[in-house]
């Protein structure tokens, strides 16, 4: 997995370099200190993901990923900040990001979290992961309002989502789609941020919520 490191503290950057080195499956093709950065290292190098801290001289993380979301949706964005206040983690959420870890979490925490995201999950730091099922609880969305959003999805996205609710795993859904393993969690991110769930635990719920007040057709 490529992935730039977004901070503008040399030494933090530096620490989370030498953590990837020991590695087989991960490694930084890229760092930037400031938000525009960040961006313009998006676009050039296309990583798979990007380390993301929110302050940084000029363009903010947040806006940072906001952008980077809106031109190369494909790649996943994973806040690693010290700042665990509500509107920082849910503005993180709003605008793309699929991971949101604090600075003070462990190495292996960090390691999992990256892969995780980078496999099409999701996942927040213990700190955070309280909130968030209270604000995914609070939010759940209305009947119509689903299925605005499950008819939002493409062909493809809504055959894979299917595939989600019968349990697939990435690696089984790509065999039976003929796809690599590598698209088809580009595809499960992609799902997952249209219908603004964390995990797909929560996709095959809303699947079966569709299903029990007016099934949907996924062909």
């Amino acid at each position: 997995m490529n992935i730039v490191v977004a901070d503008d503290h040399p030494l933090f950057r530096s620490g989370v370099r030498n953590l990837l080195c020991t590695t087989e499956d991960l490694r930084i093709v890229g760092e930037a200190s400031t938000g525009e950065e960040a961006i313009e290292l998006a676009s050039r190098l296309q990583p798979d993901l990007i380390l993301m801290d929110i302050r940084m001289p000029g363009l903010n993380g947040i806006e940072a990923t906001r952008m980077i979301k809106e031109k190369h949706p494909h790649i996943q964005i994973v806040i690693l900040t010290m700042f665990k206040d509500d509107q920082s983690v849910f503005t993180a959420m709003r605008v793309g990001a699929r991971g949101y870890i604090l600075k003070d979490a462990d190495e292996a925490e960090l390691l999992q979290s990256i892969r995780m995201v980078g496999s099409g999950g999701a996942v927040f730091g213990s700190d955070i992961a309280s909130r968030m099922i209270h604000y995914f609880k609070a939010s759940t969305p209305s009947e119509p309002m689903l299925d605005d959003t499950l008819s939002e999805l493409t062909k493809r996205e809504r055959e894979i989502l299917e595939l989600i609710a019968e349990g697939d795993s990435n690696a089984r859904i790509a065999t039976r789609l003929h796809l690599s393993t590598k698209t088809v969690a580009n595809y499960v991110s992609t799902i997952l941020n249209k219908l603004q769930v964390v995990d797909r635990n929560e996709a095959k719920r809303l699947v079966k919520q569709s299903r029990d007040s007016d099934p949907l057709d996924f062909s």
